[in-house]
């Protein structure tokens, strides 16, 4: 980085580890990893071993007590090799966030205890119906007695199938739409929870994916994070804090995908002179120079405002749409300059092109980014 984002010390020494551990222990084994459809679970214990599933947890409660900013940045790093990794953690990193800005002081100390024993956990929002729409959840809790009774389904679920712990949002009463949603705190080896098989995605193959169903799922009355109202404003929060953060992954894997470009567009000859000579091939290397550097500057303006503790609602929505978007645009024009050879498996730009695709969807389509700027603008 350079500019208005330079990096402090303790920010180049994390973003060097990230680096460092990204470069030896997962870029030689991306293209098989990706086959096979999975990390290596040593490779997960690796992670957690470093503390990337706590970035955000305060340090009192055995957290690394990162900013979104610094966080924005680790996740950059790991991107720049392989975007599911550090995404991976950094879900269970932003399932504690909930549980810290809405939590009672109980349910901090045991959410992080479980994190401190290694586990990862998912946030259960999405459903079979409800999607773009999140006020349209039908996971109902119903309370009875000294328990809640959980029903519902969640799909495409990040981590369910390596998380042993969820928080789910459910609603106490339907009537009342958004306003009657709740966030809780439900353990994976809970009769009732069942995870199903991981789905197989077009693309970021490696993110673990799936539905999680719950059947009659009984959970203690002191399992609800906040009230029984806020569970719509604490995801909707979360989805805020988040968007940044997914773009600053699609930041990274777009200076992945141009690197890639540059370095093909060198070795590649045709008519007698590297394909880097033709000013065609340098527009499309200059575009996406232009576009990285432009996402950069609206990933960190976001995470600044979200870590001065300022409304940023329209810039999460305008990171996160602008720079999915760039990554699609420069993966397409890095398959473009590979040719044939980038329509193949065996070369990593083929892989970032079907990444690509995935993003402009997640944390909330582009389309619902794009409601969201405009909302704010006519407010």
């Amino acid at each position: 980085m350079s500019g208005l984002f330079n990096q402090t010390e303790d920010q180049q020494s994390l973003v060097e580890l990230v680096r460092d551990f990204m470069n030896k222990e997962i870029k030689p084994h991306v293209l098989e990893w990706e086959k096979e459809g999975h990390y290596p679970r040593e490779v997960i214990r690796q992670g957690i071993e470093m503390g990337f599933h706590m970035m955000q947890v305060p340090e009192e409660y055995g957290g690394m007590g990162l900013d979104t900013t610094t966080t924005s940045m680790l996740i950059e790093e790991g991107a720049k090799v392989e975007s599911t990794y550090m995404s991976m953690f950094n879900v269970t990193s932003m399932g504690g966030k909930i549980v810290m800005a809405a939590g009672n002081e109980e349910q901090k100390q045991y959410y992080s205890s479980l994190l401190q024993k290694g586990y990862l956990s998912a946030f259960c929002l999405t459903e079979p119906g409800a999607g773009s729409d999140s006020a349209a959840v039908r996971t109902t809790a119903v309370r009875k007695g000294d328990a809640y009774v959980i029903n519902g389904a969640k799909m495409f679920i990040t981590n369910a199938s390596l998380a042993s712990v969820f928080l789910v949002v459910a609603s106490v009463d339907p009537s009342k739409g958004s306003r009657g949603l709740a966030t809780f705190i439900v353990e994976k080896d809970r009769p009732g929870v069942q995870v199903s098989k991981k789905i197989e995605k077009f693309g970021m193959r490696l993110s673990n994916t799936a539905e999680v169903v719950f059947e009659d799922v009984k959970i203690p009355l002191d399992h609800l994070i906040g009230t029984e109202e806020t569970g719509f404003a604490n995801a909707m929060k979360v989805l805020t804090a988040s968007r940044p953060i997914v773009a600053a992954s699609s930041l990274g894997a777009c200076q992945l995908a141009r690197d890639l470009a540059v370095q093909y567009s060198k070795e590649r000859v045709a008519f007698g002179k590297p394909i880097c000579a033709k000013q065609m091939i340098q527009e499309k290397l200059a575009n996406m120079e232009i576009l990285i550097q432009a996402a950069r500057g609206l990933v960190y303006n976001a995470t600044m405002l979200l870590d001065q503790g300022k409304p940023c609602t329209a810039e999460a929505s305008i990171a996160k749409c602008f720079t999915t978007e760039a990554y699609w645009k420069i993966a397409d024009d890095a398959v473009q300059i590979f040719g044939g050879y980038g329509l193949c498996d065996e070369y990593l730009i083929s892989k970032l092109y079907r990444d690509s695709r995935v993003n402009r969807i997640v944390e909330g389509t582009n389309e619902i980014q794009r409601v969201i700027i405009a909302k704010a603008m006519l407010r």
